[in-house]
């Protein structure tokens, strides 16, 4: 009887600690996914204009391909840049 009793305790404290295992891992795993669906903003990659230097979203910076610029000036003067490299 005592060694009946003895076994449950056992089992008992051994379903209590993967209970506590097994809700952390929860709680942890919920916070995470909080973090990022909360509202939050999520980060923004920036990029840097090569001829002015400024720091633009890729979203809102204009492209050719392997450079981002931040204005229509911007990117003509780089090509026009470039151009005169090409050539002279």
């Amino acid at each position: 009887m005592l060694r009946a009793l003895l076994e449950l305790i056992v089992i008992v404290l051994i379903i209590r600690a993967v209970w506590r295992m097994v809700s952390t891992m929860v709680a942890v795993s919920a916070r995470s996914q909080r973090s990022t669906t909360a509202g939050e903003p999520r980060p923004v990659k920036l990029v840097r204009d090569p001829v002015c230097g400024t720091y633009v979203s890729r979203d809102s910076a204009l492209s050719d391909g392997t450079n981002y610029f931040c204005s229509i000036k911007c990117r003509d003067e780089y090509r026009s840049h470039r151009e005169t490299r090409k050539h002279g």
